[in-house]
């Protein structure tokens, strides 16, 4: 799953945003197969059921990566010694409380400390500004309102060393090409002596993958149908999300989870403004890639992207990652 945002208000999406989202739901549910970004996943009630799965025996990802960031977080701000933290697609920042501790009580007050989450839900990020003012005092945090997914553009500079944190696996929601350039605009923030701590789920067992994304209480296909609700909140689209049903499988040629709606029977459905979608009985919408790595492929996306890997931890079993990167001159 992804935490890439696009948060819904009771209001509807903005007028740019709301452009912006007809033009790919548009593009989307014309290609083939069908998709739509699972950035749309999120309203407050996918947000919640999110929150659930994370707390899923069959969802190990964010265990395992706050392992790691549990027994090795002290030792990669000791390494890098960042005064900024700058974290993509920040949500709620619970594990980000694990680098900022580090990197307070490295500090000592000897140096300003400054957050800066990039999310590009203004009202969710003064929601996280507020709440980690009053739980840091001597902590400044920046938001920045962006979409990582096109642009990465810091509003002031930045105090050095930076570490940006890209965690929770997210990168796996993008494509080669995507993937690419998506650090590549990392890359291009960053100053010699700064760093990105990536998260990445590794290849296992087929088995453990699809129990991941097909959860025996149904809390994944719930939060797969969210954005449905999402689509017909915002957009005045008249999906019957009880209509479809959740297929996730695990393409091991690709090395990737794939998630998609799968119509239950045929089905005309209006977007306003957007197009009339008309769905045979079996057709499927896809809402979700999640790749997963070995060392090799992260080797090679670091450097597609001109970072090199200076630092691999991984959990106990394996299962999850943590890369340090640096920028190749």
């Amino acid at each position: 799953m992804t935490s890439v945002k696009a948060t819904t208000s009771a209001a509807g999406a903005a007028p740019a945003r709301r452009r912006q989202m007809m033009s790919e739901v548009r593009e989307g549910l014309s290609r083939t197969p069908r998709e739509l970004s699972p950035k749309y996943f999120y309203d407050e009630r996918g947000s919640e059921l999110f929150e659930e799965i994370t707390r899923l025996p069959e969802y190990y990802l964010t265990r395992a990566e706050r392992e790691i960031l549990e027994s090795r977080a002290a030792d990669l701000i000791a390494e890098v010694r960042p005064v900024t933290l700058v974290e993509l697609g920040a949500g709620s920042a619970l594990k980000t409380r694990i680098l900022l501790d580090a990197m307070l009580g490295q500090s000592q007050g000897a140096q300003r400390v400054a957050y800066v989450p990039v999310d590009v839900s203004e009202d969710f990020l003064e929601q996280t500004r507020r709440a980690l003012a009053a739980e840091y005092t001597s902590l400044h945090v920046d938001p920045v309102v962006a979409d990582i997914t096109a642009s990465l553009d810091m509003p002031r500079a930045l105090d050095r060393p930076v570490l940006f944190a890209f965690l929770g696996s997210t990168i796996g929601n993008f494509d080669g090409a995507e993937a690419v350039a998506l650090l590549r605009r990392v890359r291009a923030q960053m100053h010699s002596g700064d760093r990105l701590l990536l998260g990445t789920d590794l290849r296992k067992d087929t088995r453990t993958l699809n129990a991941a994304y097909n959860d025996a209480t149904g809390v994944t296909a719930a939060f797969n149908r969210n954005m449905l609700r999402v689509l017909n909140a915002e957009l005045g689209a008249n999906f019957e999300p009880e209509r479809f049903a959740h297929y996730a499988f695990y393409n091991e040629q690709q090395h990737r989870i794939e998630m998609y709606l799968r119509a239950n029977g045929a089905q005309r459905v209006c977007i306003p403004g957007v197009m009339e979608l008309h769905l045979a009985d079996g057709e499927s919408i896809r809402t979700e890639l999640s790749h997963k790595y070995d060392r090799p492929s992260v080797d090679a996306l670091a450097e597609s992207a001109h970072l090199r890997v200076v630092g691999w931890h991984t959990d106990h079993a394996s299962r999850f990652a943590l890369s340090l990167l640096g920028p190749i001159p």
